[in-house]
């Protein structure tokens, strides 16, 4: 009789066992709403626009085109250009943009040397950092800035072929 008992008594244990875990379990749903408990933010985005041919020796504007959730992005944290020629003999460090309103932001430069030249904008708002990047030429390329483009190509193409 006792061997029933003890037996009879794990089998209650373990559904009572089991109860217990599954009343648990369904206490522990999703919610549904749970995505709307959290913040939700959208990331910034930027554009670049440069004019399409600089003239060395001429003040040209670039300007940035900030949005977020599809509205212009007026009320930044920051936003900086910095621009520098590719074979190292220019260097603007980075300054603060005019904000033109509707989220567009722009800096004028004098470009006295032609070349091959980059641009990149740091821009924050809240706690969103972007720093897109473009290249572009003023008047006209070296033979040295042809190369860099060349090789940056090729390192490109060859690096995405060899896996490991």
């Amino acid at each position: 009789m006792r061997k029933f008992m003890i037996g009879e008594s794990n089998a209650v244990k373990k559904y009572i066992f089991m109860i217990l875990l599954l009343s648990f379990l369904s206490a522990c749903s999703l919610n549904e709403n749970a995505a709307e408990l959290y913040k939700q933010e959208t990331p910034l985005k930027l554009e670049i626009q440069t004019p399409d041919t600089f003239t060395a020796g001429e003040q040209e504007t670039v300007k940035a085109t900030l949005t977020q959730d599809g509205k212009p992005a007026d009320q930044t944290d920051f936003v900086h250009f910095e621009i520098w020629k590719q074979d190292g003999t220019v260097h603007y460090g980075m300054e603060e943009a005019a904000n033109e309103g509707g989220g567009v932001y722009s800096i004028s430069k004098d470009f006295d040397k032609d070349g091959l030249y980059f641009v990149k904008v740091h821009a924050q708002q809240g706690g969103s950092l972007i720093m897109p990047q473009k290249q572009f030429i003023v008047g006209e390329l070296s033979k040295s800035d042809v190369e860099f483009l060349q090789e940056g190509t090729g390192k490109q193409e060859a690096g995405q072929g060899h896996h490991h």
